[in-house]
């Protein structure tokens, strides 16, 4: 996955990283999660028809699991976004979820795949985004602490080395995604003025209580807790951006709670770095793409305000 190089500014990193936290700090985590009724007309809950687009990084377009409609943007046509435009049987859907994608694939071609936004259109009436992901380094991250973990089995090697400046990078680099994908959602909303706006969270990958699973998932003792709360920290980040852009936030991360990759085969909805099931490593498998497309429609299933 790409990494995109980090925007500099006047403030320096260290106090810009103390301002932006206490900011974040400041939002409280909140989740909904309830059964979702489809609609059956094309016309989703409100009237009137529904021309759906989806955006998106891996975790959208379903890289592995069956079956693969792109293979540019190894996109699946059972991933959440699908799920969704069949459960509300919309009129239109456009998914331009590609794996790897940043949000400078929002403006940028990927492949085969155009830039993501040229699908919205003044006429769309519902978005939904996920993105930011890759933006903070995430597929580096895994590598990194995989290959860190054999100094200290016990210890927490990954957490040492992001934080050798005596700044976490990771933190960093969440809060340097956050402009990125406010950047994204103002653009969205400037193609269509009058869609609905969504930005999906990412699932849980990490067992909750912080343990680990060595050598399922090849991390340190103590790096499994740091590297969940670097997760949280990137949901925080995504839910503040879509409060301050006019978007409603969608947390996949609750819901997903206790099928982290760790989990059994059967148990599991996030595949570990040897998946058992079809989908990429540390991503999503079918049945966890199930659980996104429900959080994402119940939160379509409730009107009134973006929070």
């Amino acid at each position: 996955m790409d990494h995109e190089s980090r925007e500099g500014g006047a403030v320096p990193r260290r106090r810009r990283a103390v301002v932006l936290g206490a900011a974040l700090s400041s939002c409280a985590l909140v989740a909904g999660f309830a059964p979702a009724a489809a609609a059956t007309d094309g016309t989703g809950h409100s009237g009137h028809r529904t021309d759906y687009v989806a955006l998106g990084d891996s975790y959208t377009s379903g890289p592995l699991i069956p079956r693969q409609v792109d293979a540019n943007c190894a996109r699946s046509d059972h991933n959440y976004p699908s799920l969704v435009a069949a459960a509300r049987k919309v009129a239109t859907f456009t998914d331009v979820s590609c794996g790897g994608a940043t949000t400078a694939e929002m403006w940028k071609a990927q492949g085969t795949n155009g830039p993501q936004l040229d699908a919205v259109r003044r006429d769309t009436d519902l978005v939904t985004v996920q993105i930011g992901g890759n933006d903070m380094g995430f597929g580096s991250i895994i590598g990194t602490c995989a290959a860190l973990s054999s100094k200290d089995l016990t210890g927490n090697p990954c957490q040492q080395y992001y934080g050798s400046s005596g700044t976490d990078q990771l933190t960093l680099n969440i809060l340097e995604t956050a402009p990125k994908v406010a950047r994204v959602l103002r653009a969205v909303h400037a193609k269509a003025p009058h869609a609905r706006v969504v930005l999906v969270g990412y699932p849980d990958l990490l067992p909750e209580d912080g343990s680990g699973c060595y050598p399922s998932v090849p991390f340190a003792a103590k790096d499994f807790p740091y590297l969940r709360d670097t997760g949280k920290r990137l949901n925080l980040m995504l839910r503040t951006v879509a409060l301050l852009n006019r978007a409603e936030y969608v947390d996949t991360y609750k819901p997903t709670i206790g099928h982290d990759m760790c989990k059994a085969p059967a148990d599991r909805w996030i595949e570990p770095l040897r998946p058992a099931a079809p989908a990429a490593p540390a991503h999503p498998n079918a049945t966890g793409m199930e659980a996104m497309a429900g959080a994402v429609l119940a939160r379509l299933d409730r009107r009134g305000g973006h929070r």
